[in-house]
């Protein structure tokens, strides 16, 4: 005989509302935007009724905020992974840069694009949403860390090379909106990935003195795992 399938609790069927809500809404921002989207939108989106949207989030602004929150933490804990990845096996800056622009092109930024002049003008929106981008942040700054420690660079240097190259794919992606050329994008990033080999050879009449001898380019050289030799690399971690 077969046997019965377990009933969900009532807090597993309202994580999974929630969840439903959560994709629909930025599955919405994405589609539609932030001012051609409606909670009766996102109830419809999410295949729940109104009343089910309002006994969890009281608000447009709530929800939006949660939704925001919960696809940063999804992308936090990528970033995360992947420094983890490099820290066992190694990695590339190529790979880095290849890896964040699937991640911003992926949506993330183009729904960072519809809730930022909100957050500029919205000052509650704001605060809700400032402790999961610093998390966020957070995430980006490990990946570049890890990489930095391999290769003896200074964590501060790698951190201003992260920071460039966020401003760079940001720029691309909004430039996307009025620009479907695949080919121009594709040059932009392999100019970056180069400029990034370059920023990563380490020589000694680049860097400060006492940062260690010479390395390989990164795109010619899969990096080990073995402990960083240039251990100040890791101050600030």
């Amino acid at each position: 005989m077969k046997p019965r399938d377990r009933r969900k609790t009532q807090q597993e069927r309202s994580a999974d509302t929630t969840l439903k809500l959560l994709n629909a809404t930025i599955d919405l921002l994405h589609d539609r935007g932030l001012y051609r989207m409606s909670t009766s939108d996102i109830a419809e989106a999410a295949g729940v009724s109104r009343g089910a949207l309002t006994h969890h989030f009281n608000s447009k602004e709530e929800i939006i905020a949660a939704a925001v929150s919960h696809q940063l933490r999804n992308a936090t804990a990528g970033l995360h992974e992947m420094a983890d990845g490099i820290r066992q096996s190694g990695g590339t800056s190529d790979k880095i840069v290849d890896y964040l622009w699937r991640m911003m092109n992926d949506r993330l930024f183009y729904v960072t694009m519809e809730y930022l002049p909100e957050a500029r003008h919205n000052k509650e929106f704001r605060a809700a949403i400032i402790p999961v981008v610093k998390e966020f942040h957070a995430g980006l700054n490990s990946v570049w860390a890890e990489l930095a420690g391999q290769v003896g660079v200074e964590v501060e240097h790698a951190l201003v090379l992260m920071n460039a190259t966020m401003c760079l794919i940001r720029g691309m992606i909004a430039q996307s909106a009025t620009r479907d050329d695949p080919a121009y994008f594709d040059a932009l990033l392999d100019f970056w990935k180069e400029r990034m080999r370059r920023e990563f050879m380490l020589k000694n009449d680049e860097y400060p003195a006492g940062a260690g001898e010479p390395k390989q380019s990164l795109a010619a050289l899969k990096i080990s795992s073995a402990k960083p030799r240039h251990q100040g690399a890791m101050k600030g971690r």
